[in-house]
């Protein structure tokens, strides 16, 4: 991911000026690499390493959301519609 997409992810999901490392932020920037990844484990179905990585990534978005459901249900609620991450 790029400085520049990853900028624009903190952009639209910062919660204040200057917000690196909210929840909603890291969530979203996890969803967009693990997008990516996906694609990528389309057209390399052998790269078993990638493979490894994306799981990670999967278990410490699951992670970060299961502590904002516990802490914030309506911004739960509004991220994981934003992403579109499950219905």
């Amino acid at each position: 991911m790029s400085k520049i997409d990853k900028k624009a992810v903190q952009k639209e999901f910062q919660r204040h000026e200057g917000d690196t490392g909210s929840s909603d932020v890291q969530v979203a920037l996890l969803s967009e690499r693990i997008e990516k990844l996906t694609e990528h484990l389309k057209g390399h179905k052998k790269d078993h390493s990638s493979r490894y990585g994306l799981i990670k990534m999967v278990s410490d978005r699951r992670r970060l959301l299961d502590y904002l459901k516990e802490k914030d249900e309506e911004r739960y609620q509004k991220i994981i519609t934003r992403l579109n991450i499950r219905h």
